[in-house]
């Protein structure tokens, strides 16, 4: 899948950068994924276009009184929410793939879809191949440990990895540490079942010294093994995991909150006295809930392509989709790929694998 730089690389272009918007994906398009991309335009101040069916969309933006500020670009066919990896070849005419498409010629800097995970991390592989050494894109998604998030890498594309694969995520996340949060020297750990040298499988022990080597001391500063209690202590700055365990730890991240913010409301709710002291410290309950809603966080990135891709929850609504596309505007306007291109050396794909395949 990987690309050559003068074949695949997006064309280069000086002024702020063009979001393309999957206006079909998501369990609220278009109409939510319509707003959002006006929330956009209109609160941030961000350059987009929506893809998709020209009719709906219009009809939308008509509703929004938007019709005239942003552009929209037909795309036919769609990737359904249940649909997997094999949409990237049964639909070549998704908004998706027309989104990738756009990056390709130039016409837009990054793509943000609500769709279906598997369907729009393989057709934005497919359309828009990975960078020149890199062996698997990766999902990052950051975790609210403040004041500077904590990314996690893999999140989900990858569920089979080699230890190579994760030297590649921690170099992935730390472009996008450096990049979106102004992280200087990143702090990088594996998540392991234990914080002591020598623990976990043959992956993560291979992968932790791999990242222990010298080649990669200059880049990041690799602080070893951290368990699951550690991922919402900011200990450190990326978290290195294979994408089946990052999901899972994901996933459960995801679920305790909903878990504690309902119960939190329900005691807060149980009598008057409770409701009057939810009422005086309002602010505070409001900040908490915004740092665990997933949506304040815009989704996740697809690092290691030739084109920005953030891939927005399925539920998203306006504002999940604006915070979407704020994000794709960070990482596509502080040319993350370069930052990409500089920290992955650009030997075919083949060598690691046999020198894995060696050990």
């Amino acid at each position: 899948m990987t690309g050559t730089p003068d074949a695949d690389a997006p064309v280069p272009r000086t002024s702020p950068p063009i979001i393309a918007v999957d206006a079909m994906g998501g369990d609220n398009a278009p109409r939510e994924v319509v707003r959002g991309a006006v929330m956009a335009f209109r609160e941030l101040g961000l350059r987009v276009l929506l893809v998709g069916r020209r009719t709906e969309i219009a009809a939308q933006l008509a509703e929004e009184g938007a019709l005239r500020d942003i552009p929209v670009v037909h795309a036919e066919d769609n990737i359904a929410m249940d649909e997997g990896a094999l949409a990237s070849w049964r639909r070549p005419r998704s908004s998706a793939a027309v989104g990738c498409r756009l990056i390709r010629r130039g016409d837009a800097d990054a793509l943000v879809s609500a769709g279906s995970t598997g369907g729009i991390v393989a057709t934005s592989t497919v359309r828009l191949r990975t960078q020149p050494g890199v062996l698997r894109p990766a999902l990052a998604v950051t975790l609210p440990t403040g004041p500077v998030p904590t990314i996690m890498v893999d999140a989900g594309a990858n569920a089979d990895a080699k230890p190579e694969m994760l030297v590649q995520f921690a170099h992935l996340g730390c472009a996008y540490a450096q990049t979106a949060f102004g992280v200087e020297r990143p702090r990088v750990g594996v998540l392991n079942i234990g914080s002591e040298p020598g623990k976990g499988n043959r992956l993560i022990r291979r992968a932790s010294e791999l990242l222990a080597a010298p080649e990669n001391s200059e880049s990041m500063d690799f602080r070893g093994n951290i368990e699951g209690h550690d991922l919402l202590r900011g200990r450190v700055d990326v978290v290195v995991t294979d994408g089946h365990t990052g999901n899972v730890a994901l996933k459960t991240i995801e679920g305790t909150a909903a878990f504690t913010m309902n119960a939190l409301k329900e005691a807060l709710t149980s009598s008057a006295l409770a409701r009057t002291g939810a009422l005086l410290q309002r602010g505070a309950l409001r900040g908490v809930r915004e740092r665990f809603d997933s949506e304040t966080y815009g989704g996740a990135a697809l690092l290691g392509l030739n084109g920005t891709v953030v891939i927005a929850h399925g539920d998203s609504h306006p504002e999940g989709i604006a915070q979407a596309c704020r994000l794709a505007h960070d990482l596509a306007g502080g040319r993350i790929g370069d930052q990409i291109r500089r920290r992955v050396p650009q030997r075919s794909p083949h060598w690691l694998h046999r020198r894995s395949e060696e050990r």
